[in-house]
């Protein structure tokens, strides 16, 4: 293989979510890792507005680590881009379901008939219709029903200012009778709305009921990076490791850490996160949760959303988190599995 140049740049995104990617660039050990090599190390959402921020889904930018949702990414791959999964995490992220004040909708089987909100964005790959339908089809799935026993309602969402504005409107309206949100924001909204909770789905025994975006959530990386300099990738995945070994230990400025990254105040992300949420960022590709990624794909296949199929297996490469847990002085706790709910 022909040299190729150190690139003078890696860049890396995330989303609002839990991450080692959001600690370790709120610690600054990303840009102290690669300065003396001359490698500027820049967050795609924090670049100037002239960026192509539509990396964040399409992973089309080389230098790019992504942690963020699966359905971008499992979208991407089934495009054609040559992107490699390299880690998972699993992280409760507080998904419910929102019916209106005084409602006595109460529980997975009583979802059977109603109006269910399925919002629509014009994006390219609409993760949020994706959650919402994935949200609903595990909570009917956990009563024994499927999506054809209830009403799916398109609520546009252009116009409203804020996530999860559209669906909270329409179920205000009373055009639905109940609405899937999820996170810091999503639990202030609902809060601001008076909307009550009809199904905790952290709540749901079967961890196959609790799969969507983030559960579980994949970290990718470029073939071409992960072919040109496989030791750049596992320097940065050893930071990554660093960072949620140091998160292990500091509850609270992870919290403070969650805040800056969701834009949600301490209620919010007190209520979205469980206590723990700051052991649980270390990636791995145990068997399952790529088993339970696979089943991913299988339903956004099904449902649309892929352009073709992706084989979560032979997608995953473990050998870059390999290397990077040989450079991390004291090898990382494992992290925990998704467990059935007692």
């Amino acid at each position: 293989m022909p040299h190729t140049p150190v690139p003078d740049t890696l860049w890396f995104t995330r989303c609002p979510v839990p991450t080692a990617t959001g600690v370790a660039a709120d610690r600054g050990w990303l840009a102290g890792e690669f300065a003396p090599d001359g490698i500027a190390v820049r967050s795609l959402q924090d670049t100037d507005p002239g960026a192509d921020r539509a990396t964040h889904f399409t992973h089309a930018l080389p230098g790019l680590f992504r942690e963020g949702g699966n359905v971008p990414a499992l979208w991407a791959r089934s495009r054609g881009e040559r992107t490699r999964l390299v880690g998972l995490t699993w992280i409760e992220e507080r998904q419910v379901v929102l019916v209106a004040p005084g409602s006595p909708v109460r529980g997975g089987a009583a979802l059977r008939g109603l109006r269910l909100a399925l919002p629509r964005h014009s994006v390219p790959i609409d993760f949020w219709r994706a959650m919402a339908l994935r949200g609903f089809e595990g909570v009917l799935a956990s009563a024994g029903y499927g999506l054809d026993d209830a009403v799916l309602v398109d609520v546009p969402a252009e116009g409203h200012r804020g996530q999860w504005a559209a669906e909270l409107d329409a179920l205000r309206r009373g055009e639905v009778d109940a609405v899937y949100v999820k996170g810091a924001l999503a639990v202030e909204a609902a809060r601001r709305a008076g909307a009550e909770v009809a199904v905790e789905l952290d709540a749901l025994p079967d961890p196959a009921h609790r799969v969507n975006n983030g559960t579980p959530r994949p970290l990718t990386v470029h073939q071409d990076l992960l072919d040109e300099h496989p030791d750049l990738v596992a320097r940065f995945l050893a930071v990554l490791l660093r960072a949620a070994d140091w998160a292990a230990g500091e509850p609270a400025e992870v919290a403070r850490i969650l805040g800056a990254e969701t834009g949600a105040g301490a209620a919010g992300v007190a209520g979205a996160y469980r206590p723990g949420t700051h052991r649980t960022l270390h990636p791995d590709l145990s068997a399952t949760r790529l088993e339970l990624l696979a089943r991913q794909e299988e339903a956004l296949r099904a449902h649309g959303f892929l352009a073709g199929p992706v084989d979560v297996r032979t997608w995953a490469d473990p050998e870059p988190l390999r290397r990077a847990r040989l450079l991390v002085p004291t090898a990382p706790p494992a992290a925990p599995d998704p467990q059935p709910v007692s």
